[in-house]
């Protein structure tokens, strides 16, 4: 048995834990904030094998300037005189070829339906209870244009094997008879599911408590110290901690902390928002307003709205016109449909982080031995929670990793 220190609190860590605890290691997660807040609280909740195209696709960085001046644009990259930003920019720009996306497709795909087969593992375990229903995503068009784009997607997905229909405003209709559609159709796919987030976060930090899991918030680390090719213990604000393995779960500040042991790993903050309504909107089934690029969520007790990826640094600001973005692009898909005011302030932000070819980093480090980092899993985030964790636990028990993590080799860009 090992004693392993998680530091990172946000759906990978609290993955990372579980897993490690079912291995038998005495685990610790450490995080700065008090575990109730940050993207893995705000997503959309959705579990994506759909996803298979990744954030560095052809025409993205010419999307990004494109729309760089626009307050109201879905994605964005504010630009900076910033050497890592400037890195990772060059280093997404070289990753966006046809090629490479083609490359990656059965790894996102692959990745994605190992981690929603462990939520329903985890959900079958009688652990701890959560919302989860598998119920697929719409992805729904309001032009022909975007409707070949998308079914142009959805065709490679089922070479995939996926199943994937495309339909008629009226079919869709049908599957979803409480809402009036504003739409000219939806690309259909059956392999996805949703949860409601926050709800999953507390209920799972209260399992690992329950399971001797010992939590530590506000515990910013500041510094590492190595020796003979290992990390022997972190230095927080408040206290040293030693441990035998140290996992860096981290998000969008995963370069910044890697960088204190002598390590680049290419990462940018994408900030996305949601709105919450807790009134009822007839809305089953979960959607991707495709032209506006805002995730429509029917969660446990609410419909979340969210969207959105503004890459501008690791900031906390809340750009009012993005959020009445998406509070729009919702009214304008589902008729009769109203986000008020009072909805539309209640709003909170989360900051994905963000690789420069849209796979995540997994794995060891090859300096430090007793190093594992799990994190870049952009909009995937959320999705590929489990399946990290599993790969972490494993590759910390030194067994046979469940999938080929070589794409996700931490040090690809070094």
């Amino acid at each position: 048995m090992k004693h392993c220190i998680v530091i990172g609190g946000g759906i990978i860590g609290l993955c990372s834990a579980y897993y490690l605890h079912k291995e038998g290691h005495k685990v610790t997660v450490i995080d700065k904030s008090d575990f109730s807040s940050g993207a893995s609280h705000v997503n959309a909740g959705i579990i994506t094998p759909s996803h298979i195209v990744s954030l560095a696709a052809p025409g993205m960085i010419n999307k990004g300037i494109k729309w760089m001046l626009s307050s109201t644009s879905p994605f964005s990259i504010k630009p900076r005189l910033d050497y890592d930003f400037l890195q990772w920019t060059w280093l997404f720009k070289k990753s966006a070829t046809p090629k490479k996306v083609a490359t990656s497709i059965p790894v996102i795909k692959n990745i994605n339906l190992f981690s929603r087969d462990l939520y329903e593992e985890l959900k079958a375990s009688n652990d701890f209870d959560f919302h989860y229903q598998h119920k697929g995503l719409m992805m729904y068009y309001k032009t022909d244009k975007m409707g070949e784009e998308e079914w142009n997607v959805g065709k490679l997905a089922i070479k995939e094997g996926l199943k994937v229909e495309h339909l008629t405003k009226e079919e869709t209709q049908k599957l979803e008879p409480n809402i009036d559609l504003n739409i000219k159709g939806a690309v259909y796919y059956h392999s996805d599911a949703h949860m409601t987030p926050n709800e999953f976060m507390i209920k799972m930090k209260s399992y690992l408590e329950e399971n001797d899991v010992t939590f530590l918030a506000n515990e910013e680390v500041i510094d590492f110290q190595i020796s003979e090719g290992k990390i022997k213990s972190i230095n927080t604000k408040n206290t040293i901690i030693t441990a035998d393995d140290f996992v860096l779960t981290t998000g969008a500040w995963t370069q910044k902390l890697a960088k204190k042991i002598g390590i680049n790993i290419p990462l940018q903050a994408g900030k996305g928002y949601r709105i919450n309504v807790k009134r009822e909107t007839g809305i089953h089934i979960p959607a991707i307003l495709t032209e506006a690029k805002v995730a429509v969520t029917p969660m446990n007790g609410f419909t979340r709205f969210g969207g959105t990826m503004e890459i501008a640094g690791i900031n906390s600001q809340i750009n009012t016109k993005r959020v009445n973005t998406i509070a729009n692009a919702a009214e304008n898909y589902y008729n009769g449909l109203q986000i008020n005011q009072q909805e539309r302030k209640d709003i909170e932000s989360g900051l994905r982080p963000c690789s420069p070819d849209g796979l995540p980093y997994i794995g060891r480090l090859s300096k430090i031995e007793n190093v594992t980092v799990a994190a870049g899993h952009a909009m995937m985030g959320w999705s590929l929670g489990p399946a990290t964790g599993k790969l972490v636990s494993e590759l910390i028990t030194d067994k046979k990793t469940s999938l080929d993590i070589s794409p996700f080799n931490v040090e690809r860009f070094n």
